[in-house]
């Protein structure tokens, strides 16, 4: 299940083949419906004209749309479901227009109501998390309906940080009873040598971009008490051997840097009521030369799976 790297990519408005010029009546609705859904000083359709090189008149019949017919379509589909929206009592917000052209371009059967309002409730964010690109709502589906989930690509696509959400968040609704984080504590590139320290503090900066998106969502204080509780475990790879894993979340990230023991060792962890994600990028691997990293050979063997 390699979900990041299979998303379809977003095409550029641009990059769609030159079609005819058409035009096309949007019929208005209800003036309170209009009100919101073309925004304040008609920001919302200024900001559609803008992304897709669009005119959009106003007349008291409805909205006059004209352009290449692919965006003329678009925005009429766009204007439909944004209406929907705001009669069921929900607001257009000035980042939703953007994300919502991306996902009806990359995909035109695409429910922008599943996509908007899909929220991540985490205790001490101000906002919820929500996905901000189709692979990322794939994602979480994923997470959501799947006990074992590898998510797998590059740098910034949020991989990590979905997955330590709605582990967070299925901890604060007792739907586990823990959520561990490991990874391998492999070096970048360099020799770091001894660290000093006791065992804790040696693999403390193997683990650190894990301990930096826990403090984005729990403050520190809360965070600190949910460790000594036992309820949030962040700890390196090899501390997994001879354990089962029961009524937990467990997020292994950076897999690529596993070897093929490590793989199937912490693949054999998981226990009743647990579910895990296994997150990685396949173009960063760290291992030495010659050692195959774990998470390929996962990946292969589990591909028709």
């Amino acid at each position: 299940m390699n979900f990041l790297r299979s998303f379809p990519l977003v095409k550029n408005k641009n990059s769609y083949p030159k079609g005819e010029n058409k035009k096309l009546s949007f019929p208005n609705p209800s003036p309170e419906v209009l009100q919101i859904l073309v925004g304040e000083a008609d920001q919302n359709l200024k900001a559609i004209e803008k992304e897709l090189d669009i005119q959009i008149g106003r007349s008291p019949a409805g909205l006059l749309i004209e352009g290449q017919d692919t965006e003329v379509e678009l925005a009429c589909d766009l204007l439909q479901q944004f209406q929907g929206l705001v009669e069921k009592g929900e607001r257009i917000w000035p980042g939703d227009i953007e994300r919502s052209i991306k996902m009806l371009s990359a995909n035109r059967k695409m429910r922008l109501e599943d996509f908007l309002r899909d929220q991540i409730s985490v205790a001490g964010k101000k906002h919820s998390i929500i996905p901000r690109t189709v692979g990322q709502k794939i994602y979480l589906e994923a997470i959501r309906h799947a006990d074992m989930v590898f998510g797998v690509g590059p740098a910034g696509t949020g991989k990590t940080y979905l997955a330590m959400a709605m582990a967070v968040s299925a901890l604060l609704k007792k739907q586990v009873k823990r959520v561990i984080l490991c990874r391998p504590a492999v070096e970048a590139g360099e020799r770091l040598g001894f660290l000093p320290g006791d065992m804790a503090e040696k693999v403390n900066p193997y683990l650190r971009p894990l301990y930096d998106a826990l403090y984005d969502m729990v403050d520190y204080d809360k965070a600190q008490e949910m460790m000594e509780r036992g309820q949030i475990e962040v700890a390196p790879l090899a501390f997994m051997r001879g354990r089962t894993l029961s009524n937990a979340f467990v997020i292994l990230d950076e897999a690529q840097n596993t070897t093929h023991l490590q793989m199937k060792m912490f693949l054999t962890r998981l226990g009743f009521n647990s579910r895990c994600v296994v997150t990685g990028d396949v173009t960063q691997v760290d291992l030495p030369q010659g050692v195959k990293s774990g998470l390929k050979e996962a990946l292969a063997i589990l591909k028709n799976i």
